[in-house]
């Protein structure tokens, strides 16, 4: 069996940096260990696989994310990827997508050379009972340690610190933090030339640390817009690669917004 794959650079506009994506387009699922092998194959934080056209799907593509070692539950960049796929190679007069996923209704929009995702937001919350693992990880005393919920989704710590440096500067034990699977961690703080800057560590999935991360922003967005006042703001992933992306909450609902690169096109033999 022969199956596109295409690898896109997400949230940036510059080849080799931003996230890189994987994106196979299907015309019917896979079985899910197969779709594992692949992801664990490109070795990539995921790989989206795609149903174009499916009947039961009522005018939506099918989604689902993988990274080398699990499923996820929502993934921001692996989607902004396979919507460019969409709009630029295989539907080019498509302006606007719907994606059926695990975490609901997804739509992606053009809007000239950037695109728009409408994503659920995922509110923070006080963390009553901070991991010891978390703290010994992260080496250095974070302000505050928040948590995005105890669904599957919405699993995450996120430690906020005072500056950008301290975000940068970050070393953490990833097998410390590997032991907090199911969540992954995010960090962060004000930003110096963006509203905020992040960074993200999920080893439990296969994914050390994260280019740029999508999901997490659906917590950051609401957190920073209430903490600085500001109903758009412009964050910054300060990853090894770089990202950066427009995060606009709205109450139940969050846009990101950001641009994509195409980077590879090729043929998956099976």
């Amino acid at each position: 069996m022969k199956i596109p794959l295409f690898q896109v650079d997400a949230f940036t506009e510059k080849i080799f940096s931003g996230n890189p994506a994987a994106v196979c387009p299907l015309s019917h699922w896979l079985e899910e260990k197969q779709m594992l092998a692949i992801a664990a194959e490109n070795n990539l934080s995921e790989t989206a696989f795609c149903v174009l056209d499916h009947p039961e799907q009522d005018g939506a593509y099918g989604l689902r994310w993988f990274s080398p070692k699990a499923e996820v539950q929502l993934c921001g960049h692996a989607t902004l990827a396979t919507a460019f796929v969409i709009f630029h190679l295989l539907r080019p007069r498509t302006t606007s997508v719907r994606f059926q996923t695990c975490s609901g209704s997804l739509e992606v929009r053009k809007e000239e050379d950037s695109l728009a995702m409408d994503f659920p937001s995922l509110p923070l919350k006080p963390c009553e009972a901070v991991p010891k693992a978390l703290l010994d990880g992260l080496h250095t005393s974070p302000r505050v340690v928040l948590e995005s919920g105890a669904t599957a989704v919405e699993r995450n710590y996120f430690a906020i610190y005072e500056s950008e440096k301290d975000v940068r500067d970050a070393v953490p034990d990833l097998a410390l933090l590997e032991t907090l699977h199911p969540a992954g961690v995010c960090i962060s703080a004000p930003g110096e030339q963006a509203d905020f800057v992040s960074r993200y560590f999920a080893p439990s999935y296969g994914i050390p640390e994260d280019p740029v991360t999508g999901a997490t922003h659906c917590s950051l967005g609401p957190y920073w817009s209430d903490r600085l006042r500001k109903s758009v703001l412009r964050a910054r992933q300060v990853s090894s690669r770089g990202g950066e992306m427009l995060v606009e909450p709205r109450g139940s609902r969050v846009t990101l917004k950001g641009k994509a690169i195409l980077y590879l096109v090729g043929e998956i033999s099976v």
